[in-house]
């Protein structure tokens, strides 16, 4: 099994990927559902942390250079850190920050939390919807005098921003590229996910949705 195979597999037992209708925060009706917030326990998270730290060494092993892994809040906050656990586990021993909402006005102070922000940070998130966390994240790191050096996330919806009825000819990730000139990758996409439902077999209850995510993408997404 590939690892973007083996990613899908692995959403799909934890429900994290579920299929079926949901109402997009862009008022899209889609036929597929990605949920980050239940990788929420300690197998589940372990199991995550191993993926997005396997797309980390390849990254490295085809050139990028990063010296460390910044958070946003909230879910990037355990993406990140069970991630450089997972990096450690590996050999690479990377820092790793994230950011809080609100300034702590006691202690330490401020809102940011972990290593000092330096060097070439790669961002680390479920997804990117509209690219407000992105373009913080972006923002913090910069202000640290750090570099943004670019953004991996769980599953690259491959779909244009927007609405339903005002598409943008975009997507998201797309967007992030253009505006910061930083990469963004990811544990598997949209296409995966589309070659995934195509390989099963008639008499798996799975290769009833194929249709209903091709079409999807054939109105909302992007090549």
């Amino acid at each position: 099994m590939n690892p973007h195979d083996d990613f899908i597999t692995f959403a799909l037992q934890a429900d994290v990927l579920r299929f079926g209708s949901f109402r997009t925060k862009a008022g899209r009706d889609s036929p597929y559902f990605f949920n980050a917030g239940l990788f929420n326990d300690g197998a589940r998270l372990g199991r995550i942390s191993h993926f997005y730290a396997a797309r980390l060494m390849q990254a490295r092993a085809e050139g990028a250079q990063f010296d460390m892994l910044f958070g946003p809040a909230y879910k990037g906050i355990t993406l990140a850190s069970a991630t450089a656990v997972e990096l450690a586990r590996q050999g690479l021993n990377l820092p790793f920050a994230y950011n809080r909402k609100e300034a702590k006005d006691h202690g330490e102070g401020g809102t940011i939390v972990g290593a000092p922000l330096a060097g070439r940070v790669v961002i680390i998130d479920d997804v990117i919807s509209a690219g407000t966390s992105v373009r913080e994240s972006v923002e913090i790191i910069r202000a640290q005098g750090a570099t943004p050096a670019a953004v991996l996330i769980a599953l690259d919806r491959q779909e244009r921003g927007g609405t339903a009825d005002a598409p943008t000819a975009t997507s998201a990730a797309q967007e992030v590229q253009a505006l910061y000139g930083i990469p963004v990758w990811s544990i598997a996409s949209l296409q995966d996910l589309l070659s995934f439902l195509k390989a099963q077999g008639t008499d798996s209850p799975l290769s009833a949705f194929g249709p209903a995510v091709a079409a999807y993408r054939t109105r909302y997404g992007v090549v």
